[in-house]
């Protein structure tokens, strides 16, 4: 449901719309509906949103927005990050109210 002034919708950039497509589906089980090669769609992901091609990418140090995802089993997380393909950028670490890990 839309709520009034409340984010509703977010695009990524995307070298390798594929290898985007990959990752987020192995890593976090996202379903992605494609329209043409150079857009795709996710939804029920906490905010639905989509992928566009482009030669630009975000990046934390060109910055990009930082985005949190939620994990009960943070190590096992970070364990599928790096089977599909992800980088650690910043191991797993303590700061109050969590654990995050950063990958790219």
């Amino acid at each position: 449901m839309h709520q009034h002034e409340k984010i509703n919708y977010v695009e990524f950039p995307a070298r390798d719309m594929e290898k985007a497509k990959q990752f987020f589906s192995t890593v976090f089980g996202w379903k992605f509906t494609d329209y043409g090669s150079d857009y795709m769609a996710f939804d029920y992901q906490g905010v639905e949103g989509g992928f566009f091609k482009s030669s630009d990418v975000a990046t934390p140090t060109g910055g990009g927005a930082l985005i949190v995802f939620y994990s009960q089993a943070l190590e096992q997380t970070q364990e599928k990050i790096i089977n599909a393909g992800g980088n650690i950028v910043r191991d797993i670490f303590s700061f109050p109210g969590g654990a995050p890990l950063s990958f790219l």
